[in-house]
């Protein structure tokens, strides 16, 4: 069965900086387009960012942009989401997914994903 797993949640106070981590067992990452998504209470899911497979291709939502940065290791199959200048507002579960292993298009659309990790905490607040 193939699952992700996020880490690096947290509490910080505004102004400050996470590294969220998403891997994966039953499968490797590295031939997956890799999503971030966020829900906060009372909201629907939205895209963060997202990476291609192999080509470095990225996409951020308008919202974390300049704020937010998406990267790969594949030697270590795990996606990083370095997360600075966090504001109250960002502070949401933090989930991240895999679209179809055919799916070579980078997208922040929740619903071409196939596979979701649990999810973990970011709490914004001073």
């Amino acid at each position: 069965q193939l699952q992700l797993v996020e880490s690096g949640g947290g509490s910080v106070q505004p102004g400050g900086s996470l590294r969220l981590s998403c891997a994966a067992s039953g499968f490797t990452l590295n031939y997956y387009v890799i999503g971030w998504f966020r829900q906060a209470p009372g909201k629907e899911r939205e895209g963060v960012s997202c990476i291609g497979k192999s080509d470095g291709r990225t996409m951020y939502a308008d919202s974390v942009k300049g704020r937010f940065t998406i990267s790969r290791d594949y030697a270590k199959a795990t996606v990083y989401l370095q997360m600075n200048s966090l504001k109250p507002e960002d502070t949401a579960v933090y989930y991240c997914a895999a679209a179809p292993v055919a799916w070579d298009l980078i997208t922040l659309i929740p619903s071409r994903y196939a596979y979701w990790g649990q999810g973990t905490q970011v709490t914004v607040s001073s």
